[in-house]
């Protein structure tokens, strides 16, 4: 037998040997519904934070005027990316609970943490905002 019939042989040999499907799901597929799912509802995220920002700067309008710099905007834009840093804590989640016996009750639930996640962040925002601008609201 000639060396490239033989290279071809193992190659097809290789190529046959698929893993058996016993019921297991993927790293990858795992990995691509997390990100369908987490995704889309980062812009919910972030139009909730910036939300609680932009309610706080016109609450202490005039007076925050004066963080309409260029250094503000940095700082700001700082914060965004930590936030957004912060959110990509979801998938450590979501990805632990689905290799886990849960999967399919997580699926279900997993909105939960989405909501509970997004509170969080939002008082954070609040907390942080009222010490840049230095505003609260009336009790």
């Amino acid at each position: 037998m000639e060396t490239s019939q033989k290279a071809c042989i193992i190659l097809s040999d290789v190529n046959a040997q698929t893993p058996p499907d016993d019921g297991h799901v993927r790293f990858g597929e795992l990995a691509s519904d997390a990100l369908r799912y987490w995704e889309p509802r980062r812009l919910l995220y972030n139009i909730t934070l910036s939300a609680v920002v932009l309610v706080h700067f016109l609450a202490s309008w005039p007076a925050s005027k004066a963080f309409l710099t260029r250094d503000a905007f940095f700082g700001f834009f700082l914060l965004a990316v930590l936030a957004n840093i912060a959110y990509c804590v979801a998938y450590l989640v979501d990805l632990f609970v689905q290799f886990s016996g849960q999967r399919n009750v997580w699926l279900e639930w997993r909105w939960v943490v989405l909501a509970i996640g997004i509170a969080f962040a939002a008082v954070i925002a609040r907390f942080v905002t009222l010490g840049i601008f230095g505003t609260s609201s009336p009790q």
